[in-house]
Parts: C-alpha cells; structure tokens; sequence
C-alpha cells in the first residue's frame, strides 16, 4: 500500500534522486507541448462556433478589434500569473491559485479567489455535461433530417446521452491528478482543431451579405462572450505546476516553469486567437445578423451530413476531455483537505494495487473512487435538472472573469514588481482593471436578460428540440 498524497521529504528526495522534483513530489513531466495542449483544451471549446453569432452583434470591426484586444489582456495577465507560481520569499511552488493568492496577497482575497475559482470550475462542469448532449443530440437530429427532410420533426432525448457522458467521466475521473492527463489534452486540441476547421469550411461554402446589428442586450453579451473565451486563468496554475523544472547548474537544467508557462501561453492565445477570427468573420458572413449560437449543433448546415455528425463527436470527444480539465482542481482540492484533516485513514490516504482484467494492475484509492464518482453523478443530475444552466453559466463566467483573469494577476503583479502607487505604471494597470470590470458588469446585465428569457421558457425534464 501507498500513500495518496507526496509530502515534502528530503531524506526520500535524497534517497529516490532523479524520481522526485525539489519539493519531494513525484517527477513532473509537463513540457511546453503538454501545457499548451491543456491550453488549447481549456480555452477552444465548442463555443467557438458560437462566436458568428457575437460578432454578428457587434459587426466586423468592433467584433475583431474585441477578439484581438482581449486576446492581448488574457495573455498579458497570464504572463504575471505565471511569474507569481513560486513564493515571493521562500520560492516555494504553489500548486493551486488560491495558493498563489495567499503568499501575495493574503486576507479575505483569498477566501474570494476560492469562491470565483471553484464556483467558476463546478459551473463549466455541469455545463459541458449539457454541451455535449447537445452535440450527441445533434448527430441523430442530422441523420433524421437527411433521411426524412430537413423540414420533419426530429426528436432525440438527451438524457440517456447525457448519463452516458457522466459515465465515461466517473470513469476518466480516476485518473490519479492533473499530470495524467496530457494524452487527454493531446487528443482535445486535435478534436477541437477538427471542429473548428470543419466549421471554417461549411461557412466558406455558403457566405451572404449582410446588414450590422443593433441589439445593445446582445451587444453586451456578445462582448462578454469574447473575453469570457479566452479566460484560461482558472486553470493556469494548475497547469504550470504539471511542468517538469531542474533548478540546479549542469547542462540537463530545463527552463523555469514560468517561462515555459508563458511561451505556452502565448502559443495557445495566438492558436485560438487565428480560430476565433476565422470561424467568427466567416460565420457571420455566411448567415449575417441570422448566425446561430452554434452553426452545427443549432442546424446552420444540414449537410453534408456525414461531415456535421464527424464535427459533432469531435465535439463530444473534446468536452469529455476538457470536463477532467476542469474537474482535476476541484478533486484535488477536496481530496488535500481530507487528507490534511485525517491523515491517519486508510479509506481517504491509502492507494491498493488491484488487478483489473485488460488494464493489468492499477492503484485504487477508495476515497478517491466514491468522492469523485459522487461529484460526477451530482454534476449530471444538475445539468439534467437545468438544461437552461449554459445561460446561468454565461453570468457566472461575467462574475468570475474579473477577479481570476484581471484582477488577482495585476494585484499579485503590483505587489510582486513593488510598483509606487500613481506612478504611469499603476496608472495605466489600474485603469485595464477598471475597464475590465466594466465589460464584465455589462456582460453580466446581458446574461441576466438572456437568463430571465430561458427560465421563462424552461420545462423540467424537456428535451433539448
């Protein structure tokens, strides 16, 4: 039997060599492609088909120069993320952001940081559950239409495709941690990659011109989406401390882990930032102010239809990954608590070898199996429950964008560079904090509208048509 949790042992770090990092944890393993493929799983979700449809209520230009204006903030504030990793002081890593809040900033900062963060990471769960039912749903809708018509009414219940979905995640859930999952992620980026060219394609074949719009609720909302979609900083720090780093002096030293994180950041923001442009301008030029919130699963194409039901499992597959990206902080982060409160017991802090047909030997955890299983089947009960949750999920990203993405990486930035206050610096950090908070108080109004709209038309338990 084994321990769950590695502390911090210099006599075993001694003993074990090369086998342990200098915080006497298992070897990291991350490289600069592992981090940008988490990257691109966190940030290029299925809502990037959606973007046609916000930037056919913002036009062109106030569409683009968004999407590139944020793509600039959200890799700027990561790069201060990434540099706040290890403690001002000691060095010391910190393996979650809450962590990295406290050794910067401290107080009632920190109990803010967990709300937004943790709140933000259980939401995008139960979210994603719902998204990729709606993609599952979407494959039989399209074989209906191209058997029957694409006028015939298509039913497809997205119930039984959304418990198989949590299925497949208690399952996925018992992967040990985060550094496990870099074939996950590996496989996401190029589901994602797939989609999204597919998506590109099936636009270009059907541009149309069209007229601006003028819907400022939308607008609001619009805009919000765009900054909400690169927000990546909910995760960041979890993955930076996947990244293998030597800190000594002979030749096999690698790149410190915020260097690599920034580099990795940057190839991610840049990666989504080219696939937003595109599927966004071509989307909306294809329908114009008609764009779908999503041009495969809302039906903007029906065919060929064989090419949308192939976009669609890229979907599925990518959000069954980006769900465990999203999941592995939150287990983590109970999973450290209950071993910290009863190290002493066998069920929370003992790993056994067990023989599993066709997988060979694997570690259990019991603990570890019951929690995240139940945290899985509470996820998919709630989406379940909420099929409208995605519009709730909007207001939650319009609430947790400002503290995670702008606020606590320029606070922690200031307090770590030690910049004077009213110096053209400050100023000029203090002002993208404000005007950030701004964009997310507006997107927040719009998403309450659209909110108020879904629950006005919510039936419980009703297929998602």
């Amino acid at each position: 039997m084994k321990s769950y949790a590695t502390e911090y042992n210099p006599s075993a770090v001694e003993t074990a060599g090369n086998n342990f990092d200098d915080d006497g944890r298992e070897k990291r393993t991350g490289t600069l492609m592992t981090a940008t493929a988490h990257i691109i799983t966190a940030v290029i979700g299925s809502g990037v088909l959606s973007l046609a449809w916000a930037i056919a209520q913002l036009g062109w230009v106030a569409g683009t120069v968004i999407l590139v204006t944020f793509a600039v903030i959200n890799y700027f504030t990561s790069t201060m993320l990434a540099d706040c990793y290890r403690s001002p002081d000691t060095g010391i890593r910190n393996y979650n952001y809450m962590d990295v809040v406290r050794a910067y900033l401290g107080g009632w900062k920190v109990k803010l940081c967990g709300l937004a963060q943790y709140g933000s990471l259980v939401g995008i769960t139960i979210g994603y559950t719902i998204t990729a039912s709606i993609s599952l749903v979407a494959i039989g809708k399209a074989n209906c239409f191209h058997d029957k018509g694409h006028d015939a009414k298509c039913s497809v219940s997205n119930y039984p495709l959304m418990a198989a979905f949590g299925i497949t995640q208690i399952v996925l859930s018992q992967i040990h941690n985060f550094h496990k999952l870099s074939f996950l992620s590996i496989i996401a980026t190029v589901m994602s990659f797939s989609y999204a060219s597919i998506g590109i394609g099936l636009a270009l074949a059907a541009l149309a011109n069209v007229t601006a719009s003028d819907k400022i609720w939308r607008s609001f909302q619009a805009a919000g989406d765009i900054a909400f979609s690169y927000a990546f900083s909910v995760v960041l720090v979890e993955i930076q401390a996947c990244i293998l780093s030597i800190r000594d002096d002979t030749l096999r030293s690698s790149p410190p882990e915020n260097k690599v994180m920034k580099k990795a950041s940057l190839a991610g923001v840049s990666t989504t930032t080219g696939f937003y442009i595109l599927c966004g301008c071509i989307g909306y030029a294809a329908f114009g102010n008609q764009a779908p919130g999503d041009f495969l699963t809302d039906f903007g194409f029906y065919e060929p239809y064989w090419l949308i039901d192939f976009a669609n499992a890229c979907i599925a597959v990518h959000l069954i990954a980006a769900y465990q990206v999203f999941a592995q902080p939150i287990f983590q982060f109970i999973e450290k608590k209950c071993n910290k409160a009863w190290p002493e017991s066998n069920f929370i802090a003992k790993d056994y070898s067990i023989n599993i047909p066709l997988l060979g030997k694997c570690r259990i955890n019991f603990f570890r199996l019951v929690w995240r299983s139940t945290y899985v089947i509470l996820t998919t009960v709630v989406a379940m429950i909420f099929p409208f949750f995605n519009a709730i999920l909007g207001l939650i990203g319009a609430l947790t964008f400002w503290p995670l993405t702008v606020y606590f990486p320029v606070e922690m930035h200031i307090s770590q560079k030690k910049i004077k206050k009213y110096t053209m610096r400050w100023i000029g950090l203090k002002l993208l904090v404000l005007v950030c908070l701004v964009v997310s108080l507006l997107a927040a109004v719009g998403s309450i509208v659209g909110l108020i709209s879904s629950v006005k038309a919510y039936k419980p338990f009703h297929n998602l048509d």
